[in-house]
């Protein structure tokens, strides 16, 4: 890589900023690997990178920035995603983590009404207030990584004021702290008592108007279900995506987690995003979310959390070309996990993907995922200047260790955030 830059002909403002003495992991899809330049530089301006290449071809006007820092032959790599949370709720479900150390498994609980069910009615008895000062939490927890984008989920409201005021917060969030928000409207995540054996009837009630309200108001970026045979089925999440469709709302889908329904099918026939969790996908699936360029989304704490055996066929994955991403499903109940760098470690040793694919699957894959990928998640000229630098000898280190967070400056939008 000989280094860009942008054009000669371009405007640009007097200040930049150059981070140099680096080590950088471009993530760069046209570059080997993942796109190493030893004795690298960034060059910033105006929050978007303006040259990312080695320091020896940096252009001269970049040499006088306003301000330069020294990385001192540190790796800086594209600022990390978690390209699926659901961080906000209310609550939590410790008891049920003690129910599956007795032996209970995801259905007995969904079925003895806790699950999902019971983070709802936490969730609904909170006031945005409240909802906010407890995701923080776990928000600050994520950023402390390198973190600079997150997906979050409605879905444990079920019902159309509860969906709305979580997706109100999610936005909240990026104006108590830097951080790019993106949020899924989730409202087909499960049925709640009072329309228990009416599936259908509550999509008609409150998925779909529910849907219209905050897609009017702004608060949706994507619609997103769950399909399985403890929540929607194939045609009622057709029912959904085809009202998303109308509204010009991208979708994506959590699908074969216990089961294969065929809902990657389903997803990649409407060109969703992404297909997430994934364990009991067959090869067919595999080869129709290749084809249609769905990213598969795979969620290690919660295979984790409910100790499962069947992990995704990532072989069959490779074998179709599909993208594969990697994320925390932070969640009360089935992954109650806030450490991108832990998923990426639980990633290479469960389901047995490489140092690369971890990373890739964390940034450049997680950026497509959530339909980002012309903004970020690598580091490349024209992008959002978001990009983590570590205290580390190489990158196989953010994968290797375990409770060990080795970030030494995150840095959003070109500005130093910790």
């Amino acid at each position: 890589m000989n280094g860009n830059s942008i054009p000669e002909n371009s405007e640009r403002e007097t200040s930049v900023s150059l981070w140099r003495n680096a080590r950088l992991a471009t993530l760069d899809p046209s570059m080997p690997g993942l796109g190493i330049v030893e004795k690298g530089a960034l060059a910033v301006q105006d929050g978007r990178i303006v040259f990312a290449g080695p320091e020896a071809n940096l252009p001269a006007e970049f040499t006088r920035a306003t301000g330069s820092f020294d990385c001192e032959g540190r790796w800086i790599t594209p600022a990390l995603i978690d390209c699926h949370t659901h961080l906000v709720f209310g609550g939590n479900r410790a008891m049920e983590f003690e129910m599956r150390l007795d032996g209970a498994n995801y259905e007995d609980i969904a079925k003895a009404g806790g699950g999902i069910v019971s983070s709802v009615r936490d969730t609904r008895a909170l006031s945005e207030d409240e909802l906010l000062a407890q995701a923080l939490p776990r928000l600050d927890t994520l950023l402390a990584e390198g973190v600079s984008t997150i997906e979050i989920k409605s879905g444990y409201g079920l019902d159309i004021e509860t969906e709305l005021k979580m997706l109100r917060v999610a936005h909240r969030l990026t104006t108590v702290r830097s951080v790019r928000i993106l949020t899924s409207y989730l409202a087909a995540h499960a049925t709640p008592a009072e329309y228990k054996g009416r599936n259908a009837q509550y999509i008609a009630d409150v998925v779909l108007p529910g849907m219209e309200r905050g897609y009017a108001e702004g608060l949706i970026d994507a619609v997103d279900g769950f399909c399985e045979g403890i929540a929607f089925s194939v045609d009622e999440m057709r029912m959904v995506f085809d009202k998303a469709k109308s509204l010009g709302l991208p979708v994506k889908l959590h699908a074969e987690q216990l089961s294969n329904l065929g809902g990657s099918q389903l997803a990649a026939t409407y060109g969703a995003l992404s297909a997430d969790h994934l364990e009991y996908l067959d090869k067919s699936g595999a080869e129709a979310l290749g084809e249609a360029g769905t990213v598969a989304v795979l969620l290690p704490g919660a295979f984790y959390a409910l100790r499962e055996t069947q992990a995704p066929p990532v072989q069959a994955l490779r074998d179709a070309g599909a993208d594969i991403a990697l994320a925390t499903d932070c969640n009360p109940g089935t992954s109650p996990l806030s450490s991108l760098l832990l998923t990426m470690n639980m990633g290479a040793t469960l389901f047995h993907l490489t140092v690369e694919e971890c990373l890739v699957a964390t940034s450049r894959n997680a950026a497509k995922a959530l339909g980002l990928l012309s903004e970020t998640g690598t580091l490349e000229v024209g992008k959002s200047a978001d990009f983590a630098i570590w205290d580390i000898e190489r990158p196989a280190e953010l994968v290797y260790r375990i409770g060990f967070n080795p970030l030494h400056a995150r840095i959003f939008k070109g500005r130093i955030t910790s």
